[in-house]
């Protein structure tokens, strides 16, 4: 038996039973290479529509379609052995009503494979998450900054600096929990509040840009690789800064093959002897 397959692969229930104990590794994954990369590291691999910034350009996840999300949850899920993998539900495909979010969370799964679904919203969505954990769609909740509510939200900015503010997020995030999401994601939400709610819910909480105190954290993996220098948030610490890196390799590439210096012998195929 090869040692993938004796590999025991995270779900879910690994994840819900993290909570208060060892702290919840997360990195999003768009691609084969990076989960394979990332896989033995991570408890979990997010597939974050965050791909519609990242790989494609958008300036919005808004634009993300379920066509992409899937066939980068296929992508993802080549490359993971070990991590629980979740796949974002994209704008506009769970939010009409609890059965087109069933419908589509169905889909996902079955064609990616992957452990679960993960959607944005607070109270407004618990009908949503009880309908589908109770139907076998685990969901991982996303609440606080909310990127695919940016255009009515006014931007991407940190939120939980107003009473009104911090109590709307702790009372989105007790219904989510009590809807049954195995965890949740507290985004762009002031220290005090992401810790406060940590403290008072029974689902792990996933914190980006949010607080040490949450159960486990979750960065874009380019931009804590710095790939993704189109800006850096205040809350995203880089491990490495990759892009001048590739900057360089590619100069010197350009640079010698505009100078006849690549391929060399070494890199060609000379005749096969008779």
């Amino acid at each position: 038996m090869s040692a993938s397959a004796k590999m025991k692969r995270k779900t879910t229930t690994t994840i819900r039973a993290m909570k208060g104990g060892e702290k919840v590794v997360c990195l999003t994954a768009y691609t084969t290479p990076m989960a394979r990369m990332l896989d033995a590291h991570c408890d979990l691999l997010l597939v974050g529509d965050s791909l519609g910034m990242v790989l494609y350009g958008m300036e919005t996840t808004v634009s993300v379609t379920m066509d992409m999300m899937i066939a980068h949850g296929k992508a993802v899920m080549r490359g993971a052995e070990a991590a629980c993998v979740i796949v974002d539900m994209p704008f506009g495909s769970y939010q009409e009503s609890k059965e087109q979010a069933f419908r589509n969370a169905v889909r996902i799964m079955q064609e990616t494979g992957c452990d679960g679904v993960k959607l944005e919203g607070g109270a407004e969505m618990a009908e949503t998450i009880a309908f589908l954990t109770s139907r076998g769609v685990p969901v991982f909740g996303h609440v606080g900054l909310m990127p695919q509510m940016v255009n009515t939200a006014g931007g991407f900015r940190a939120l939980g600096h107003t009473d009104a503010e911090a109590e709307k997020i702790s009372r989105d995030a007790q219904a989510v929990a009590e809807a049954g999401a195995f965890a949740i994601v507290i985004e762009g939400t002031v220290e005090p509040v992401a810790r406060a709610i940590t403290a008072s819910i029974p689902a792990p909480t996933v914190g980006i840009g949010a607080s040490a105190a949450c159960d486990g954290q979750v960065l874009v993996c380019d931009d804590m690789l710095g790939l993704f220098d189109a800006f850096k948030p205040r809350f995203v610490k880089r491990y490495a800064d990759l892009a001048p890196q590739v900057r360089q390799a590619a100069e010197e590439y350009a640079r010698e093959v505009r100078a006849g210096q690549f391929p060399t012998q070494e890199h060609t195929f000379a005749p096969r002897k008779s």
